[in-house]
């Protein structure tokens, strides 16, 4: 038997009250703005980052759709702190574990799995490297063994070359383009089985073959982002990357993503 709901001296059909409170909810969840904190750390246990955290910050507020803050110690991870987010961007290289190694760890499964977003950025990917877990929470894992690496190198050398968008099928990637960058094309990680769905590619000119630049998995009810893109400054700044970048905390933060994108900004 159908239900009937009385409201406001108007009988409407319960089913239809039920899609219009649900429609109120999802529009107000995309018009509030994606929380994301971004995780850095310059202490000399870490990779030396050069500079790209504050544009990123910058270009994210720019957008009007994203609230960010900056954390300078990756030792944040253990704290109740990152609950209070959608998205965690990982923006550090640690050579030594964490002093709460343990609890960062375990507090990053439970954020991803219980549904929160996590955006890898760059040489994040080889954080925790020695972490089993790790891999199958973000997909690839850099390789710290040269000799296993293509042509004995971790990456090509710093240089031009062109990011194709070979999955406009996603949503993420739809609306985005090819475009030219200034970066390094990386190309060694650990073999790795976990599934994902690879939103772009690049050619090395060292081998010819193609590499993944981003790509999209998930784990548990969360979803990841994995771009080993953004060297420096010139490496975030083509609109391209932009794009890129801010579709990929829209969708991390399950929003519908907008077109409107603001470009980076050094000062």
């Amino acid at each position: 038997m159908k239900k009937f709901v009385y409201f406001a001296g108007m009988i409407f059909p319960a089913v239809l009250l039920t899609f219009t409170t649900v429609h109120a909810e999802t529009a107000a969840k995309n018009d509030a703005k994606v929380k994301v904190l971004i995780i850095d750390d310059e202490s000399k246990d870490f990779y030396r980052f050069e500079g790209t955290a504050p544009l990123l910050q910058k270009t994210l507020n720019n957008s009007g759709n994203v609230q960010t803050d900056m954390e300078k110690n990756a030792e944040v991870l253990a704290s109740e702190k990152i609950f209070t987010y959608d998205v965690l961007l990982l923006h550090f290289k640690n050579y030594k574990p964490l002093k709460a190694q343990k609890q960062a760890q375990e507090n990053l499964v439970r954020f991803v799995k219980e549904g929160g977003g996590l955006f890898i950025f760059h040489f994040a990917c080889g954080a925790f490297e020695d972490w089993a877990e790790f891999e199958k929470l973000i997909g690839r894992v850099w390789e710290p063994d040269i000799k296993k690496c293509p042509e004995g190198s971790f990456h090509d050398r710093y240089g031009k070359f062109t990011v194709r968008i070979v999955n406009k099928e996603h949503p993420l990637a739809k609306d985005l383009t090819d475009f030219e960058t200034q970066d390094e094309l990386y190309h060694c990680f650990k073999p790795g089985s976990v599934p994902m769905t690879v939103l772009a590619e690049a050619t090395s000119n060292q081998d010819g073959k193609s590499y993944p630049m981003a790509f999209v998995l998930q784990y548990g009810k969360g979803r990841v982002f994995h771009t080993t893109l953004g060297h420096n400054a010139a490496s975030v700044s083509p609109e391209g990357f932009v794009k890129l970048l801010i579709h990929a905390v829209l969708w991390l933060g399950k929003r519908s993503l907008l077109p409107d994108v603001c470009p980076i900004q050094e000062k």
